[in-house]
Formats: structure tokens, C-alpha cells, sequence
């Protein structure tokens, strides 16, 4: 419980700046006293920066934050699509789990039900994740640490994608553009991720339906590279329509089915 209620006091933070210590009792639910020694930790551990009165984030771990953020918004329905994408999984196939929200989750249930694959990432969590798991064979690639996705990206990444070749990639965005553009805000992660698509027999994005409709802005592909969407059934009928009828393969996944 001591964990969970220092990540709410972390997360507040991130959404809300510097706030005042009633203000975070009342948020988490815990008297002052318990608040005061949170703080006392966070601040020893260099999460954040204590004023007279209230607490802010440490500006070094704002990034990370963010990252931990993402990844627990709209979690149930990233997990009802990473549940309908591990079904795809092919045994004693080379797969490829880029650094997004939503393949993170797939990852985590992978390890909860592991079959033997080998396992290449670019995404220090997912490596974490499957570390040590029976069957399973991580590959961590190098390069350059972006810590807001806890990816590795540069050239060094992308040498070592042009030498490899994957039997499935599973690949998440950031926008999914009304003209079937896959799109990321980062320049570095937009190339190595179309250095996957290029290096694969199959391709699937794993997505939830509020990426549909955005702009981002550096192109990572198209749609029409992706071998099957995985997204939720909350993505509009017209839009779930209108792909089918440009040729794409669409998997809509309830939550419900995966609890």
C-alpha cells in the first residue's frame, strides 16, 4: 500500500506542479504525518523537491513520470488488446515489442504465460519484464536512452535492426492519422520503427482508439504495411467502417473478455 500511495503522490505531482501537503493528504487518503514521511523518502530518493508547506517533482525524473503516466491510461483496454495480440504469437518465432504503452502490456502477458520465443526491444521495461522468464529469450538492443518512452534509439539501434529479421513485429503509435499515416513525435523512435516494419514477415499495431484521428508529427508508416489492428471496441463504428473498407484487418477488443 506504501508503494501504490507513493506513486499517486508521484503522478499528482507530474499532473499538478507543486502542491501543498493537505492537499496531497486528501488526494491519497492519508494523514499528514504519513504524507510528511512519503515525502521525507521521495525526497531522499531524488523524486522530489520539498518546499515549506508542499512537495514538487525533482525536474530530472519528470520525463520517467511521464512514461508511467501513459502507461496506465486506459489500461484496461490496453490490456483486452494486448490479451487478443499475444493469440498471434507464433512459438519459436523472433518477435519484436517496440517501447509503446500498449505492447508493454503484451509483454506482461507474456510472462504471466509464457511460451518460448526470443524477444527483441528497445524498451528498458519490457526487457525488465521478461527477464528471466522460462522459454522466453530477451534481447535488449543499444543506443541512445529516451528517457520519456525508456526507449533506445540512434543509430546504433538502427544498425542493429538492419541486420536482423523478424518473423512478427508488434508495434504501438502515438497518432493514427485520418489518412492511414502512422505517426510518432519523435524523429529518432519514427525511424527505428520504420526500420521494424521494413524487417518483418508480419506487422501488427497495437493501438487504443483514442490514437485514431490524431496528428503527430514525424511519419513512422502506413497502414497499409500493418498486417492486422489491434484496438478497442470503443473506436467509432464509421471509423472501424471506413478501415475495413480501405483493406485493413481491424481486432476489437473488449476489456470485459480479458478480465
Amino acid at each position: 500500500m506504501a508503494s501504490d500511495r507513493l506513486m499517486q503522490i508521484r503522478h499528482y505531482l507530474y499532473l499538478n506542479g507543486m502542491t501543498g501537503v493537505h492537499d496531497l493528504a486528501r488526494e491519497v487518503d492519508a494523514s499528514l504525518a504519513t504524507i510528511r514521511r512519503d515525502l521525507q523518502r521521495l525526497e531522499k530518493q531524488g523524486i522530489i523537491s520539498r518546499t515549506h508547506g508542499g512537495a514538487a517533482l525533482a525536474d530530472s525524473v519528470d520525463r520517467e513520470v511521464a512514461f508511467e503516466t501513459r502507461e496506465n491510461q486506459a489500461l484496461d483496454h490496453k490490456r483486452a488488446i494486448a490479451d487478443a495480440a499475444f493469440q498471434r504469437l507464433k512459438r519459436g518465432s523472433a518477435v519484436f515489442f517496440d517501447a509503446g504503452t500498449t505492447v508493454l502490456q503484451l509483454a506482461r502477458r507474456l510472462r504471466i504465460d509464457p511460451i518460448p520465443v526470443t524477444v527483441f526491444s528497445n524498451n528498458i521495461t519490457v526487457s525488465e519484464t521478461l527477464s528471466g522468464i522460462d522459454g522466453v529469450e530477451m534481447i535488449l538492443l543499444g543506443g541512445r536512452l529516451r528517457h520519456a518512452n525508456r526507449s533506445l534509439v540512434g543509430i546504433l539501434a538502427e544498425q542493429a535492426i538492419e541486420n536482423l529479421w523478424f518473423d512478427q513485429v508488434f508495434l504501438g503509435t502515438s497518432a493514427v492519422q485520418t489518412d492511414g499515416t502512422i505517426s510518432t513525435p519523435d524523429s529518432e523512435e519514427a525511424t527505428l520503427n520504420a526500420a521494424m516494419m521494413r524487417r518483418t514477415e508480419e506487422c501488427f499495431l497495437l493501438t487504443d482508439s483514442t490514437k485514431f484521428g490524431r496528428r503527430s508529427t514525424y511519419r513512422v508508416g502506413h497502414l497499409d504495411q500493418v498486417s492486422c489492428v489491434f484496438t478497442d471496441t470503443e473506436l467509432d463504428d464509421a471509423q472501424v467502417l471506413a478501415l475495413r473498407e480501405h483493406g485493413h484487418t481491424i481486432v476489437l477488443a473488449s476489456h470485459s473478455a480479458a478480465s
